[in-house]
């Protein structure tokens, strides 16, 4: 038979709402640009985001929340073809 362990609880997110509370940036290599000149607000980026880094005011994206952004490129990917406003750069990058 085998022995029942107490193993403490680590990582789970126990109820909406908590996960602003871990601070995931760190892990990006990879860090998204935006050219506001080209965005046009279309909000693509702030729907395909998984980790909902997308900074949204008054309907217009105006940045991106890089203590949540694990770099994964999702939002540059999905901009639009004629717009391309993201691009990604490496963290070192300025």
């Amino acid at each position: 038979m085998t022995e029942k362990k107490n193993l403490p609880i680590g990582g789970i997110i126990t109820q909406g709402g908590t996960a602003h509370e871990y601070v995931t940036g760190g892990w990006r290599k990879l860090r998204p640009v935006l050219d506001k000149g080209k965005c046009t607000s279309c909000l693509i980026c702030w729907v395909m985001c998984p980790d909902s880094a997308i900074i949204v005011e008054e309907g217009k994206m105006i940045g991106f929340d890089m203590e949540h952004c694990k770099g994964c490129g999702i939002c540059a990917e999905e901009c639009p073809d004629k717009v391309k406003a993201i691009t990604m750069k490496e963290e070192t990058e300025q």
